[in-house]
């Protein structure tokens, strides 16, 4: 084994291969993803909601509820929540009183 400057060289080609191979597999995986996006999106699946899910399913349990509490609440701090954009009850009316 050669050393260059403390390296042992054919100690580091072999991990240089290694990975080399590793990325080789992962190119190869993601392609192999892509057409299976490209397979679902052609049946009529939203493959932006399909990422969405998988990034979902990957969180923990507790980390997922406290992201939704943290989006639910944001939303309902900027009007977006989905019972701010209802009318409350009675709201009519007071608008109906004060044309009056």
């Amino acid at each position: 084994m050669a050393d260059v400057g403390g390296v042992a060289a054919d100690h580091l080609r072999s991990y240089i291969e290694r990975i080399e191979r590793l990325e080789e597999e992962k190119k190869g995986i993601a392609d192999d993803i892509k057409e299976i996006f490209a397979e679902a999106k052609g049946t009529g699946f939203d493959v932006k909601a399909m990422r969405a899910v998988l990034r979902l399913r990957k969180m923990d349990k507790a980390d997922l509820q406290e992201q939704e509490y943290m989006i639910d609440l944001y939303k309902h701090a900027l009007g977006m929540a989905a019972d701010e954009n209802m009318p409350e009850e009675g709201a009519e009316n007071e608008s109906e009183a004060a044309s009056f």
